[in-house]
């Protein structure tokens, strides 16, 4: 399984710095890590990371230009997967869906996304229950999700305070769509006008 977690030194090498200029990169707030408990050694997560290059106009090392453009798509709903799928694609990530919770849990584990699209209203383990399993597990912590769903907002609220990164409401706007996905992955948003106005 790919990095999700990298420590100061091994940042040092990527961005060919000495791993003290890390280190203040993090005490000055620039580069988001958290410590060890009891040890108090740095630890940033890869989505993170890569969200400090994008910031700063770093270059991305090669191994991680691929995972930061994966995106699990999870929803019940056939029509608006393959939808999201679409335009995720034309914006240059690489996808892969499930179509329900225990699928999901799988694909988070062999697929290694960066962000994961989620909605809450499934038949089975539901979109809160997914949730609750990828947070619960320490090696899959790091992947951001965006919650894409048509319920009320007291639910979207609801998700959000369970661990959700951002949420969003269907229907969705392509646009602002890919926008999330790519503030979530750390990686440049296409122009507008590249991103097809493609139906849910």
């Amino acid at each position: 399984m790919e990095k999700t977690v990298l420590t100061t030194g091994e940042i040092a090498q990527y961005c060919k710095v000495n791993f003290r200029t890390v280190i203040r990169w993090i005490k000055r707030g620039h580069l988001r890590a958290y410590q060890l408990p009891g040890r108090g050694d740095n630890r940033v997560e890869v989505g993170d990371f890569l969200r400090f290059l994008h910031q700063h106009n770093m270059p991305v090392p090669g191994e991680f230009q691929r995972s930061a453009r994966r995106v699990l798509i999870v929803d019940d709903d056939q029509a608006t997967a393959h939808a999201i799928q679409r335009v995720l694609r034309r914006a240059g990530f690489e996808t892969e869906v499930a179509f329900d919770g225990f699928s999901a849990g799988v694909l988070a584990e062999s697929f290694a996304p960066e962000v994961m699209t989620l909605d809450l209203r499934m038949p089975g383990l539901g979109g809160l229950e997914v949730l609750g399993f990828v947070r619960s597990h320490p090696h899959l912590q790091a992947i951001k999700i965006l919650v894409v769903s048509g319920l009320p907002p007291a639910q979207l609220a609801e998700a959000l305070a369970g661990g959700a990164d951002e949420a969003m409401e269907k229907p969705f706007d392509n646009a602002a769509l890919v926008e999330k996905v790519c503030l979530l992955a750390g990686v440049e948003a296409p122009a507008p006008a590249a991103v097809e106005n493609l139906a849910p």
